[in-house]
Order: C-alpha cells, then structure tokens, then sequence
C-alpha cells in the first residue's frame, strides 16, 4: 500500500472499532504536527495517542504529560509502548507458498540490508522455502533513504546482473513493491520475459503502483485495517487502565494479491515460455494460434505438444483463458456496455463473447458483473 493508502486503511478500522463499542472524539493530525510540536498535545485535555509516525519527542511528551500511546509505525519498539504491526515473518511465508502452488524450484529475494522489516520477510520466506526442501538465492543492499533516479539507475544495472545468473524459470519475492518494481526493470533490462522466465513478488500491495507496472505486479497484502482496529483496543484498554500482555503485536496478512507478474506456473520450457508472453500481450486484439507459432519459433504440432506437456492445456485454450480473464476484470472494474468489452478483448459478435464466457466460468457476464456490484456495495472490510 501507499502511505496513504495504508494509513486509510487503518482510519478505517481505528473508526469500526469506535462505532462498535463506544463513541470518540477524535482528532486526525495528518500533518503530524503534535510529533514535533509539543504545543499540539498540551492545547487540551486528551485521553490518549494512535500514532503512525512515532518519535523519540512524541514518546517523551506523551510520558510527561501521561498519555497513553499505540505505536502503527513498523520500526523497533519504544519501551513500554505498545506497537501494531505487520507479521513481516508471515508475509514472506505467503510468498514463499504463493510460488511453491506454481511449481517453481529456483527463488530468490531482493531486499534491504538495513531495513529491520526487509529482513523479517526475507526470513520467513526463507523460511517458507526450506520447510519445503528448498534454497534461495539473495540480494540484499543497503537502502540510502530516498529513492533517487540514479539510485535507481544503478540497482537496475547490478540487479540485471545478478538475475542473469541466476537458474531460469525464477521466483524471486521482493520486500516491497518499490523494490519489486526495480526488479521488473531490471530483468526487462536483462532481455528476461515477465512472468514466464522471471516471476516477480512484491509486498504491501500499493494497489495503483502494482496496476500501473507493466507486467501488473502480485504483491502480498497487509492488513492495515486490522492494525488500525487492533489499536483501537489497545489505546481503549490502557484508557481503562489495562496494559496489554503482548506490547509488540503482529497482524496477519490478508494474503497475495494476484496480477499478471506471477501468474502462469513454472515453465522451462523456452517455445512456450515465448508463447506464453506473446499470448498475454496480444491475446486481447484477437489472435489466434497461426500468429503464435512464429514468436514461439516452434511449428503447430511442436507447439500443440509442447503446451499440453507444459500446461495440460493447448494454445487456444490458453488466448482464451487470457481473454476471459480480461472480460471478468472490465466486468467488475468498470460499467463498460458487453459491446465495448468484446471490443476490447478481441471478439468480433457480443454473442459469441457471451457464449464463451459462459462456457468457461459456469457463469454470464451479466450475472458477474451483478454478483460482484452486489459485493462492492456492502462495503465490508475483513
């Protein structure tokens, strides 16, 4: 998630918990003054502080003045505050499950050195991976701070280095989407096909960042709404004189949120790899197997065997599954009329797109897209 993101999430769930147990007065300081202003908390009287930018200053002035304080920032704990925060260690275990379902042999994770978080989940999907019998290759830097452009220049470079080496087709999770979109960069720099030889993994699920790469990047979502939840109860409870056992509280993620830069199983072999990337690109615009065979530098009855080998399915079946993956997403993302999605996904008669929609999910597009407004409009967060 964005800062933002992430931290409306977790307003919403701090607000869930007060309209289901007893009504506040809240007051939201999204310019974080009261953290290094001490005259923000000494202008009134409050009972208590959720904070998601903690200081050493918001520490010392919440103490002084007797205030009880929840920490939401994923950093080392202060003593004796309270903190929320994502189980890093469970995040990189859904990673390392997420690529294992695939089939796949070869891992590797990319991360920051110095960053406490960057390390607990590239633990746990080391740990993930050993628990099921397998290595995993590393690389970890020191992050500087800030994201420059030449920062950036120089990771691509060394990163597209290192995933040449590296034994083909690959998993690699990365410690957040930033980082996984340096990874994507870097392998395109590298001449290496997105998912098919180099499948990529973020984490925090920065949903408009992940949809906006190219491949879309699956990210592993934390649950922010939770975290803010969670401290809500904690702040209520130390309002009420309780200490909470457990100071450093982990929240469980939600799990993978799956886009196009893991989606397809472990391939090794080269033809349908090459296929496969041609069949996500293009799939859309209408093509069929004869525009495939020459991309895949294979001929069709190479091909056809090799996909059923591979896939357990034929090259058809496979721009189809592309397209109707693409009708369900402008179904539930959009109010697109039938006529415009065929448009868009490569069918010529909205008839026909209907026929096989429903010949593949069980289901019409019009009862999809019902089902899923219904969905929306209850609003519910997990």
């Amino acid at each position: 998630m964005t800062r933002f993101e992430e931290c409306t999430a977790m307003l919403k769930g701090i607000s869930q918990y007060e309209r289901t147990h007893r009504p506040w007065a809240a007051f939201l300081d999204d310019e974080a003054k009261a953290e290094s202003d001490p005259r923000w908390l000494h202008k009134k009287k409050w009972h208590g502080v959720i904070s998601r930018h903690t200081t050493p200053a918001l520490v010392q002035n919440c103490a002084e003045l007797k205030l009880p304080l929840v920490d939401l920032n994923d950093t080392a704990p202060f003593p004796g505050i309270p903190k929320i925060r994502p189980d890093n260690v469970g995040m990189g275990h859904l990673g390392a499950e997420h690529f294992i379902e695939r089939g796949y042999r070869n891992f590797g994770f990319c991360g920051f050195l110095n960053e406490g978080w960057s390390r607990e989940r590239r633990d746990g999907f080391m740990e993930g991976l050993n628990l099921a019998g397998h290595a995993c290759h590393v690389f970890d830097v020191e992050y500087p701070g800030d994201l420059t452009p030449f920062w950036d220049a120089k990771q691509t470079t060394v990163l597209s280095a290192w995933l040449r080496r590296l034994p083909k087709p690959i998993a690699i999770m990365a410690c957040g989407d930033l980082r996984a979109l340096q990874v994507i960069s870097a392998a395109q720099t590298a001449g290496l096909l997105v998912p098919e030889q180099v499948a990529v993994l973020g984490a925090n699920n920065d949903a408009v960042r992940c949809d906006l790469a190219y491949p879309p990047l699956s990210s592993v979502e934390p649950n922010a709404f939770q975290s803010g939840y969670q401290a809500a109860e904690v702040l209520d409870n130390l309002i009420k004189g309780c200490k909470p056992d457990v100071m450093d509280i982990r929240i469980e993620p939600k799990g993978v949120a799956e886009r196009h830069s893991t989606d397809i199983l472990a391939i090794d072999d080269k033809n349908v790899a090459a296929a496969l990337s041609f069949i996500r690109e293009h799939a859309c615009r209408g093509i069929n197997v004869e525009e495939v065979l020459r991309p895949a530098c294979a001929s069709r009855s190479q091909l056809e065997k090799k996909f059923r080998r591979c896939l357990g399915r034929s090259p058809q079946a496979e721009i189809r599954r592309v397209q109707v993956a693409k009708i369900r997403q402008l179904l539930i993302e959009t109010d697109f009329p039938l006529k415009k999605i065929a448009e868009l996904t490569g069918f010529e008669y909205v008839e026909y797109m209907c026929v096989v929609f429903k010949r593949l999910t069980g289901d019409s597009p019009g009862s999809c897209r019902k089902r899923n407004q219904i969905k929306k409009g209850l609003g519910a967060e997990p």
